[in-house]
């Protein structure tokens, strides 16, 4: 995986670029539609997302761990915790959940 990384960067560069460099090339006028502002709003953020899920599940020895440090990082952000905190509850979580497996 790591030889691909360069390649998986790449194609979520360029796919993020097409999709917001299209519209802008093809129409000339401003988006009035809210269904196609809010897509193209979204893109990046899925793209990422998509990418990083797969990254989140194996990147532990073990998959209950791995949903663990997941779970406690949805709930920290969901609460409205920052990015340390985030990561630092899911941190946390991972090593109890291997401590006791």
């Amino acid at each position: 995986m790591s030889n691909n990384i360069y390649i998986y960067i790449f194609v979520m560069a360029g796919v993020t670029y097409l999709i917001r460099l299209l519209p802008l090339t093809f129409i000339r006028r401003e988006i009035k539609n809210t269904f196609i502002r809010s897509f193209l709003y979204y893109v990046p953020y899925v793209t990422l997302s998509v990418m990083t899920f797969p990254a989140i599940l194996y990147a532990t020895e073990n998959l209950w761990s791995a949903l663990a440090g997941l779970i406690a990082a949805i709930f920290v952000a969901w609460k409205g915790g920052s990015l340390i905190k985030v990561s630092a509850a899911a941190c946390i979580a991972v090593f109890l959940v291997e401590l006791f497996i």
